[in-house]
């Protein structure tokens, strides 16, 4: 049997999330939310075979009611059409709910797939930041095998999805290619100070600061945004522990034999070269070979996804600048950008474990900050335009009910017809109450509009007249 339920419930479990694609913090898309749909799915867990029971036996006592009304007087042929009527509207509010509870059941097992996946990312998410936080104070030594380990399990999620929708020219930004170098030096070449510094450098500079001009956020629900905080924030979390609080690191990493103390012009230009080596790859693949793609919006590039934000700072000032000078401008940019946010690393944080400890909590708690204004803005704001759409359409329904709009019929009845049919009325708006105002205590914004909506169809005491005519805004 299909499962049945309020068509309020229906149409508040409506979602249209547009997740942030990109792995982009300041891209909501979102893809993500559904607070409005759990509080659905817990009502439904304890009240949907509750509400078909009273719905079915609501609809025998209306038809039983008039059975005896009809048995009892033979109605006029205004009083016939009533009943009439009022049985065809029982009938099709009965079907309009079966109707609207199927789309909801369908709605409701894709949506709750969607909530499973979440409510995984959102377990792996916060054990992730847990294990982390105890590995570095019990064994800062397994911090790089940790790294290793969630890199193994987060970027080939990120390879399928990204190559899925037809976003894995993303995959070529200098992010990834500096976290493959991390794991070069790491498990193949420890013993190289070149890239050591390299990697040291890259990691605290390009890669940390994305954090802050990306917007990352600290959303454990969302995988995708997960999976861009740990690409930005993990290589320095690693390279900080490598280099101040690894125990006999020289043991496991020769290269820092070399370097008890960074010479910065070095860093910078050994840095600045395996950058402009990336620089070149990325230049020849994307921009020259895979060109025609990219304009004809076929497959989409940080600089076209730049250039159509709204919002970027970046894009507005590249979209001043003709067409043939953007990507020179933008590879220029990029390369200032990179040295530019190095230099904290290479004259403070190589030295200092201090600094180098406020730096990373600093850059973690502008994700958490981030992460919050993405549940509180987001979620927030979306729930209360869904809210006032549903107002909105309450109120509507209250007025399409009205007496001079409902129906172009109006009949005048007998006073026994009319006792009759204020009965059935009543019994019609009983069930129209217990199916909108029994909704938990967190959704009595609904409940008072909902119980505006059912009274509109009270015949006031005394009335002689009815309007006949269809309930489409039941």
């Amino acid at each position: 049997m299909a499962t049945q339920s309020s068509p309020l419930l229906n149409r508040g479990s409506r979602k249209n999330y547009s997740f942030e694609p990109f792995g982009r913090d300041d891209m909501v898309n979102g893809s993500s939310a559904f607070t409005l749909l759990d509080t659905v799915e817990t009502y439904l867990d304890s009240h949907v075979d509750l509400l078909q029971r009273r719905l079915q036996h609501h609809s025998d006592r209306l038809r039983s009611k008039a059975e005896e009304v009809l048995k009892m007087r033979d109605f006029s042929s205004a009083g016939d059409n009533v009943v009439g009527n009022l049985e065809r509207d029982v009938k099709a509010f009965k079907l309009k709910v079966s109707s609207r509870m199927t789309k909801l059941a369908s709605s409701w097992q894709s949506a709750k797939v969607v909530r499973t996946r979440e409510k995984i990312s959102f377990f792996f998410g916060v054990m992730s930041l847990l294990f982390s936080a105890l590995i570095f104070g019990l064994a800062p030594q397994w911090v790089h095998i940790a790294y290793t380990i969630q890199a193994l399990y987060l970027l080939p999620l990120r390879v399928y999805f990204y190559k899925k929708r037809a976003w894995h020219y993303f995959l070529f930004d200098l992010c990834y290619y500096v976290n493959i170098l991390n794991f070069i030096y790491i498990w193949l070449l420890p013993q190289s100070p070149t890239l050591f510094v390299a990697c040291y450098c890259l990691s605290h500079g390009s890669l940390a600061s994305a954090v802050i001009t990306w917007r990352n956020s600290l959303v454990f629900h969302d995988q995708d945004k997960v999976t861009s905080l740990f690409i930005h924030i993990y290589p320095p979390f690693s390279f900080t522990v490598i280099r101040h609080y690894y125990p006999d690191a020289e043991e496991r990493f020769p290269a820092l034999r070399e370097l008890q103390h960074l010479n910065p012009l070095r860093a910078l230009l050994l840095s600045g070269g395996i950058y402009l080596i990336w620089q070149m790859l990325y230049w020849k693949f994307v921009f020259v070979d895979r060109r025609e793609k990219i304009e004809s919006g076929q497959r989409t590039s940080s600089i076209s996804w730049l250039l159509n934000s709204k919002s970027s700072v970046i894009g507005k000032t590249l979209s001043k600048i003709s067409p043939e000078g953007r990507i020179p401008s933008f590879m220029l940019g990029q390369l200032v950008y990179s040295i530019v946010t190095e230099l904290p690393a290479v004259f403070i944080l190589y030295d200092s474990p201090f600094w180098s400890g406020a730096f990373l909590i600093s850059i973690f708690a502008v994700s958490v900050w981030n992460g919050g204004g993405f549940y509180i803005e987001v979620f927030g704001r979306k729930f209360e335009r869904e809210l006032e759409a549903l107002r909105k359409e309450l109120a509507e329904s209250a007025q399409a009910s009205s007496p001079s709009e409902s129906s172009p019929t109006i009949q005048t009845l007998p006073d026994d017809s009319t006792t009759s049919l204020q009965s059935h009325q009543s019994s019609s708006q009983e069930l129209l109450t217990s199916l909108l105002v029994e909704a938990p205590s967190t959704t009595s914004f609904e409940d008072k509009s909902c119980v505006s909506a059912a009274h509109a169809y009270t015949l006031p005491p005394g009335t002689h007249t009815r309007l006949l005519g269809s309930r489409d805004h039941i």
